[in-house]
């Protein structure tokens, strides 16, 4: 396939979403979202997520990111009196966290920060939480936090304390629970944000996938700034990722070699557990156990290694997760599928699609994935 000059610039992926259809909140249960399935170079079909099994073939692995979204946005004050809002993106050595401020402008090294308890309570219960800005962050805007913390506490068991669950900020009319906003698998505490095509599963929907052949594997990617901060060069192979924290194991490694060695496919279950598993073939040349850190960004032309299909879901215009979506199945297809759920409306569904975090899903098989030849 011939690279079209507009597959690598950012307005190449914008597109225009009316207001309403940004999804606030849930659907309730989750498997009732809707599902848009591409299963070929030319077709694609509606059908709700809790269908997923029938378009999936026994021996295919699902792979999920278990990360867990942490109460990350954190409220005080400065010393001096001035309110503040936090938002922690990654701890970068027991007690530093790096975190975007605001106001940031007024957050120079020495400041101290004051936050604010959940639940007040007298301090022989709950010790007081303050931090001092240290450093600042040229690639992120943020700030470098030192946590002043009893020796041998963590920040992380603090948070719930202290911390909110971080919703995206163009969800900013919900009524969802927090519990909502992690999948029912997330195990590993260190996300931001939600890896939100693994928002759709539900236990009934895992016993059906299981008793139909369907395996389970996990990875973890931390879910930061790297993932949601938008690109905002023209031209996107200039594009530096911020690197994200993963983890794959020699466990799933294996599983997904003996699920292409038995001819099943490897349907990677969100963006994140593409950029997890491709990023690792990419700094390695093979897919390997693995835990560090990745900065891999993928855009049209890069040749996939690892993963045979995609569940994800509707991104925002000009994001690097449209682009690793387009590197899948084509920029100008991609963006003509979601034109095409725009226009859809509620009939025969119990709502149109609607976009984002709490939004519908699509389903990328095989049968629709570009040639590079």
């Amino acid at each position: 396939m011939e690279i079209n000059k507009l597959d690598w610039t950012t307005e190449g992926y914008d597109y225009k979403l009316p207001e309403e259809r940004i999804a606030q909140n849930p659907v309730v249960p989750r498997d009732q979202s809707r599902l848009l399935v591409i299963d070929s170079l030319t077709s694609h079909h509606h059908r709700i997520f809790r269908d997923l099994p029938h378009w999936l073939k026994s021996d295919d692995l699902l792979v999920f990111n278990n990360t867990q979204v942490i109460p990350a946005r954190l409220y005080g004050h400065k010393s001096s009196g001035g309110s503040v809002e936090i938002l922690l993106l990654e701890e970068q050595k027991p007690n530093f966290w790096l975190a975007l401020v605001k106001p940031g402008k007024r957050f120079k090294p020495g400041v101290r920060i004051e936050f604010e308890p959940l639940h007040p309570a007298p301090d022989s219960i709950l010790q007081p939480l303050s931090a001092t800005v240290v450093d600042t962050d040229e690639t992120t805007g943020g700030r470098l936090l030192e946590f002043n913390l009893p020796q041998g506490q963590s920040l992380i068991e603090q948070l719930d304390q202290f911390g909110h669950i971080p919703f995206p900020p163009y969800v900013n009319q919900s009524q969802a629970f927090p519990q909502q906003y992690q999948t029912i698998y997330a195990q590993r505490p260190g996300a931001v944000a939600a890896p939100t095509a693994g928002l759709h599963f539900t236990e009934e929907l895992f016993e059906r996938l299981h008793h139909q052949g369907i395996h389970k594997a996990f990875v973890t990617l931390h879910v930061g700034v790297g993932t949601f901060r938008p690109v905002e060069v023209q031209d996107i192979t200039t594009h530096q990722m911020h690197a994200e924290w993963i983890e794959v194991s020699s466990e799933t490694v294996k599983q997904i070699q003996k699920t292409k060695a038995n001819g099943g496919r490897v349907i990677a279950v969100g963006t994140t557990v593409v950029r997890t598993l491709e990023g690792v073939a990419m700094a390695e040349g093979k897919l390997t156990p693995y835990s560090g850190k990745t900065d891999a960004f993928i855009y049209p032309g890069y040749q996939f290694q690892v993963i045979d299909g995609l569940i994800t879901n509707f991104h925002l215009p000009r994001s690097s997760l449209m682009m690793l979506v387009a590197a899948f199945i084509g920029r100008q297809r991609l963006l003509d599928l979601y034109q095409d759920a725009i226009a859809q409306s509620a009939e025969g569904f119990t709502h149109p699609y609607r976009f984002y975090s709490f939004g519908d899903a699509m389903l990328i098989l095989p049968e629709a994935r570009i040639s590079r030849s």
